[in-house]
């Protein structure tokens, strides 16, 4: 909770929050100090989706009704707790920025940034991705449905391919299939090999799943997004808010929970809390200790699109 250094600017984690009465969500009311508090209290399950990952944030200065934009460079950023890494990490551009703290993380709210998203690889050897993401993005006029059938043939036709993943809301219409890997690939391996198994799945299953973006090619169906996989892209933290209408939150789950839960946006930054505070165990509990090769599961791909 905030504590009152002054009437103006409330302490949240020992970062200062100006106008912290300013309405951020016209659906639910939510200020920017009430950003900052949840940002504070999921600290400890937040932060190792972010530390030592490249960051690219969004900022919603006027709130989510407003105009947005997505940043990944510092450029004149002034977050003086944000990690500004090396520029031969990314050599054209201006600096990429970490959040190695939840004292970065508040004053990244505090600048006005509602979403997290982070790169599928360290900045230790960000030439060696450590995970793959499959982004399931609908056509939105499906029901729900029809994203719990195609997340499951994504997770059948990968634990068929000898891979285990993990699963979490994106916090707006889709889901995010996570497969952690060792770092012995590239971004050029990774990339086709994620491709392979979207051509796949649209092959097996034309009629739900769709292989091209697009929402002209996805009507009636689901675009399983593999694109998330090259070098600079990134996806929304696990446990970060996104900047929609309610403030939902991208929430890891268990794979016996798809089934129950009614989509994905069920959590917000005002129902969050009680399921952290209500759970067993944490869904993502072995997603640390998994590390898996490529080699044999590459080579079931291919050999399954040949």
């Amino acid at each position: 909770m905030a504590e009152k250094t002054s009437k103006s600017r409330p302490d949240v984690g020992g970062i200062g929050i100006s106008n912290p009465q300013r309405v951020i969500d016209q659906r639910s009311g939510a200020t920017k100090l009430q950003l900052a508090q949840y940002y504070l209290a999921v600290g400890d399950w937040l932060m190792p989706h972010l530390t030592q990952r490249p960051l690219s944030i969004v900022r919603a200065p006027d709130g989510v009704d407003g105009d947005s934009f997505f940043q990944r460079h510092c450029g004149r950023l002034k977050m003086p707790h944000m990690r500004v890494l090396d520029k031969s990490l990314d050599p054209e551009h201006a600096r990429l920025i970490q959040a190695d703290s939840i004292t970065a993380v508040v004053e990244a709210a505090q600048m006005g940034t509602v979403e997290f998203h982070t790169w599928n690889a360290r900045s230790d050897r960000i030439d060696r991705p450590d995970r793959i993401v499959f982004d399931l993005d609908p056509d939105p006029e499906l029901p729900w449905s029809s994203m719990i059938d195609a997340t499951r043939l994504t997770l059948d036709l990968l634990s068929e391919l000898g891979l285990k993943a993990f699963l979490k809301t994106s916090g707006g219409r889709g889901m995010h299939v996570v497969v952690p890997i060792s770092r012995r690939h590239d971004w050029e391996c990774v990339n086709s090999f994620a491709r392979s198994v979207t051509e796949r799945l649209a092959a097996q299953s034309p009629d739900q799943i769709v292989a091209k973006m697009g929402p002209k090619n996805r009507v009636g169906k689901i675009f399983v997004d593999y694109l998330r996989n090259q070098r600079g892209a990134s996806t929304v933290a696990a446990y970060s808010v996104r900047a929609r209408p309610g403030l939902p939150v991208s929430v890891p789950i268990s794979l016996d929970e798809l089934e129950k839960i009614d989509g994905a946006n069920q959590w917000t930054i005002h129902t969050l809390q009680q399921r952290l505070e209500s759970a067993k165990s944490d869904p993502w509990a072995e997603y640390g200790s998994t590390r898996q090769g490529l080699s044999a599961a590459l080579l079931k791909a291919v050999r399954c699109d040949a």
